[in-house]
């Protein structure tokens, strides 16, 4: 069988939250990329904690309230550092799949009072596009058949699962809300289906 991807770069990677090594993966069909950040030490008798998480330039790099993307990253980079064995796939699907582009248009559209999903509806996609086969690849070549899942995405589960992902345990992974998050993850709840205590 064909390996699904291109070359895989490693590389050690300290970071404030503690050390990693960096995996790169480009999908050898269409091009699209991952990084992988594994902790502690591999191992067929644990099942790791993974995190994936969906580039969020705004949130992530910027340090933007409109969302909890950032929280959440690095709150999932801590809790992996210090796992016996943890890995956070860190995927390119901006805006749930639109791009970034886009979902500044999408933000144009929520400052007029649209909520994040109608907006993305309106710009003509789905409300949530991303796919998690590509993830679910990238966790087989790492030996992660079998995972602890931080995650408050019930279609994230459905979608590794789906792709051959056995998904032992689910993590919740809840930023507390914010006044400028709070219709945010409302609107996650309502029409997403995330699994949310705190809103």
């Amino acid at each position: 069988m064909d390996s699904p991807f291109t070359r895989v770069p490693k590389a050690a990677l300290p970071t404030r939250f503690g050390d990693f090594t960096i995996y790169g993966f480009q999908n050898a069909v269409n091009g699209e990329e991952a990084v992988a950040l594994v902790a502690g030490i591999p191992s067929k008798e644990l099942s790791p904690l993974v995190r994936i998480h969906s580039q969020c330039l705004t949130g992530d790099v910027l340090g933007s309230t409109r969302c909890d993307c950032g929280d959440q990253l690095r709150t999932a980079m801590q809790w992996i550092a210090k796992e016996p064995w943890g890995i956070l796939i860190y995927q390119q699907q901006e805006g749930r799949g639109i791009g970034l582009v886009n979902k500044l248009l999408a933000y144009e559209l929520q400052d007029k009072g649209i909520d994040t999903v109608d907006a993305n509806q309106q710009l003509g996609f789905a409300a949530d596009q991303r796919d998690y086969h590509f993830c679910a690849d990238i966790l087989k070549y790492l030996g992660a058949h079998n995972i602890r899942l931080l995650s408050n995405n019930p279609h994230k589960i459905a979608g590794l699962e789906a792709s051959g992902i056995v998904v032992a345990k689910r993590v919740p992974l809840e930023v507390s809300p914010s006044p400028s998050t709070l219709e945010y993850l409302k609107t996650k709840k309502k029409k997403l289906g995330h699994l949310l205590s705190k809103v």
